[in-house]
Order: structure tokens, then C-alpha cells, then sequence
């Protein structure tokens, strides 16, 4: 028998007669030799036991303090809540429930502030509702899910608002609602650090064509619909930048 050739014969315990590897009992004595035969590889040789692989660990939830400088897994919940109050107000607008005629900017706000809050969750063309609340969905999640809640909230409260606000205040008799301009705050902000990274040279793994088209239907939401505010594109643009690059920079760090 060749060196790395196939074992033919084994010893049985009971009896010493030499038999095949190959059967179960010995011939000669019926002493049970294995409880089956054994595998064969490709070339006649006994196949080695294979051990059984462990199951991959699962993969857990990223828990607090676990990794230094990053955020542990958490839902959107803010922006939800700005996403789903956008469509209560979009709800009441387009079925006229309650004052909806209350809820927009109509002449300067004076005494009735309170109006630029719920503007800026008010849509009276459902495209304009889609293409806003789609943005504001999309880049929320991903701010929040980077920076926290409370980041969200305030580019959507300044740049939304504070959109408004500046509309208000630049028109005569100003008409205006929807968040246009808390959207593109929203987007500008998650666009500066790919913008600083294609500045130093190095590869952006962002989707910077598809980040582009959805701020531009969103900056040119004006052109279809008269309440869209020009003015608060531009807030909503400036108000992005200036708090993103804060933020990408301590992200950096």
C-alpha cells in the first residue's frame, strides 16, 4: 500500500482478523466495527470528518460609548414627527377641516406669529408636499441618525421658519407656506462634508448627482407653485452651509 493510499484493511478488537475498512462488521466474529461505512473522497481515500461551522455572531445594535465619536443606534423620531406633521397639514389643507385658511402665511403675521410654525407644515399642491417632505424624510434621517434630534430640529426650525419669517418680512403682503426652505437647510447641511472632501481630493461615496437633482426640484418648487417662497430657498441654502460646516468639522475631529 503506496504512501497516502487508502486504508484496506483494519484489526478487529474482538478477534484480530484483519477485514475491509470498508464494512460495518467483522465477517469472521460479527463484532460491530463502526455504526456505518465511511465516505469515500474522489480518489478512494476515507473522507476526514469536517467540523461544523459556527453560526456567525449576530450582529447587535451599536450601544452607547461603545465606539468614541460614534452616535449609537437610534430611529428618526424627530424627523418622523416633522415628516408626519407635514402631511396632517398637507391633510387639513386639501379637505378644508377646520380654519385651514389659518394655517398659511396671508398678509404680514402680526399678532397671529404663530402662523409661521404651522406654514411651514402646510402644502397646497401635493407635488410641492411630495417632492419637500421626500427631502426633508430623506436628509432628516440622515442627520439625525449622525448628529442627533436636536441638530435636526434646528436647521428645520431656522431654515423653515426662519424662511418664512424672512418672506413675511420682505413682502408687502406676503403668501407663503411649506417647508422648502427647511428642506434644502437640510440637504445643504449633509452635503458639506463631501464638498470637503472632493475639495481635499479625496473619493465622496455619496450619491453628489442625485443629492443635486433633489435640491434642484426643490429650489425651483417657486416656479410651479405661487406659495413657494424664492426667499426662503435662499435661507434654507445659506442656513445648510453655515451650520454643515460646523458640524463636518467637529465630525472630522
Amino acid at each position: 500500500m503506496s504512501a497516502g493510499g487508502p486504508e484496506l484493511f483494519v484489526v478487529c478488537k474482538s478477534c484480530g482478523s484483519e477485514v475491509s475498512s470498508y464494512i460495518t462488521e467483522c465477517p469472521y466474529c460479527g463484532n460491530r466495527l463502526r455504526k456505518r461505512a465511511p465516505k469515500l473522497d474522489r480518489d478512494g481515500r476515507v473522507a476526514e470528518k469536517r467540523e461544523k461551522r459556527k453560526p456567525a455572531p449576530l450582529l447587535t445594535r451599536l450601544r452607547r460609548d461603545e465606539i468614541p465619536g460614534i452616535r449609537p443606534d437610534s430611529r428618526p423620531y424627530a424627523t418622523y414627527v416633522l415628516v408626519i406633521a407635514g402631511l396632517v397639514g398637507t391633510l387639513l389643507w386639501r379637505t378644508g377641516l377646520g380654519a385651514s385658511n389659518e394655517l398659511e402665511i396671508l398678509g404680514k403675521p402680526g399678532s397671529h406669529w404663530w402662523r409661521l410654525f404651522t406654514a411651514v407644515f402646510t402644502y397646497n399642491n401635493i407635488g410641492y408636499a411630495f417632492v419637500t417632505l421626500v427631502a426633508i424624510a430623506l436628509f432628516g434621517c440622515l442627520i439625525e441618525r449622525r448628529h442627533g434630534p436636536v441638530t435636526v430640529i434646528g436647521l428645520f426650525l431656522v431654515g423653515g421658519v426662519g424662511g418664512l419669517a424672512a418672506t413675511a418680512a420682505a413682502y408687502p403682503v406676503p403668501v407663503a407656506m411649506g417647508g422648502n426652505g427647511a428642506a434644502l437647510a437640510l440637504l445643504c447641511a449633509w452635503l458639506v462634508p463631501d464638498l470637503l472632501a472632493m475639495r481635499a481630493g479625496e473619493d465622496v461615496d455619496g450619491d453628489l448627482i442625485g443629492v443635486a437633482a433633489i435640491g434642484v426640484a426643490v429650489a425651483l418648487m417657486p416656479l410651479a407653485v405661487a406659495q413657494a417662497s424664492w426667499l426662503a430657498d435662499g435661507v434654507g441654502v445659506v442656513v445648510g452651509f453655515a451650520v454643515g460646516l460646523p458640524l463636518a468639522r467637529m465630525t472630522i475631529r
